[in-house]
């Protein structure tokens, strides 16, 4: 038997002993040795839902994980038991149009881990498709691979906009992803990179990670200015918050011809049509990520990306609530762990 955290509806959140699960073929098992908390699993236990996707049965959460191979199903020679893994925590059915397009983050099918009805890794075993554990080097910490799974959507979006030196870039809030896609764009030869907040302690948090500029946008007027003073006019915006007002300031902060990349889940926003039709701005949408682990694990492994540093507190599965809440309580936490195998 194992144990897991299962989400029973918002707010609550219960110890369980489940069966182990069995590696099929073409599968693994990963012994589950570290969890990063997403804003994703903030909002299921807040809200029990994001948007269109909604709870109606409990759910375990969790989906920025690492661990050890523990078994291997019929069929896998790689990665064998042993290997320490980053789990890309999507299963595709490799058939649909999308698959079939190389766009596997897009299928109608995937199951994707903590996303109804799909159970994720606040549990101490896993089962994932071989092909989805990632091996990664003994340099990289059990925290740090967690970290993969959001350093792999800040690849995306960055690949989105194909940033490269000299890039403008504009990094609209300065969240956990916000400073992973500051980090990216930084890696990538961009520069400016300025980035806005509205929390004073989220620009310090920046200015430590590199920004050029950290600008304050609590002020529409104010935040434009600081932009404009910064930067002129940003070639690349990164959209982190999907928040009406960042995404405001953001576009109006764009240079003719600049693209925007929608990176933040929110609630319906609007965007100025005459704004992008006069500056004929190119508009992008992301969800999730595909084909970026192995260059996430690279690029964390050559010491660019600080992974590390991004974690403020650590909980055993018996504590996962605290880990929820650890931002809610701490205005300074960015990544609160969770260790289902160590408690």
């Amino acid at each position: 038997m194992q144990r897991v955290a299962v989400l029973t509806e918002p707010d609550n959140v219960v110890l369980e002993d489940r069966e182990v699960p069995d590696p099929g073929p073409g599968q693994v098992q990963v012994q589950v040795r570290a969890v990063s908390v997403c804003g994703s699993d903030v909002h299921y236990y807040d809200h029990g839902r994001i948007g269109g996707f909604v709870m109606h049965a409990p759910l375990v959460l969790g989906h920025e994980t690492s661990g050890v191979v523990s078994a291997v199903g019929p069929g896998v020679t790689a990665p064998a038991v042993g290997t320490r893994v980053a789990v890309e925590p999507q299963a595709e059915c490799g058939r649909c149009d999308q698959c079939r397009q190389g766009r596997y983050h897009l299928c109608p099918d995937i199951a994707f881990f903590a996303t109804p009805p799909i159970d994720g890794s606040f549990a101490e075993y896993v089962v994932v498709p071989a092909h989805r554990a990632h091996p990664v080097p003994d340099s990289l910490s059990d925290e740090a691979a967690a970290l993969i799974e959001p350093l792999s959507v800040a690849l995306h979006a960055a690949s989105k906009a194909d940033i490269g030196p000299g890039t403008r870039v504009l990094v609209s809030g300065a969240g956990p992803v916000g400073l992973l896609c500051l980090q990216v764009a930084l890696a990538r030869g961009a520069s400016p990179v300025v980035v806005t907040d509205v929390m004073a302690l989220r620009r310090e948090a920046a200015t430590e990670y590199g920004a050029t500029t950290v600008v304050d946008a609590n002020s529409f007027d104010d935040g434009l200015a600081g932009v404009t003073a910064a930067m002129g006019q940003a070639d690349v915006v990164l959209e982190c918050t999907g928040v009406q007002p960042a995404v405001d300031l953001a576009v109006a902060a764009t240079a003719p011809a600049a693209t925007v990349v929608l990176v933040g889940t929110g609630a319906t926003v609007t965007l100025p049509l005459d704004v992008l039709q006069s500056r004929e701005l190119t508009v992008k949408g992301t969800f999730r990520y595909a084909h970026v682990y192995p260059a996430a694990i690279e690029l964390a492994a050559s010491g660019r990306i600080r992974l590390d540093d991004m974690v403020t507190s650590h909980h055993p599965l018996e504590d996962a609530v605290g880990a929820l809440l650890a931002a809610r309580r701490d205005p300074m936490a960015l990544k609160a762990v969770v260790h289902p195998s160590s408690s």
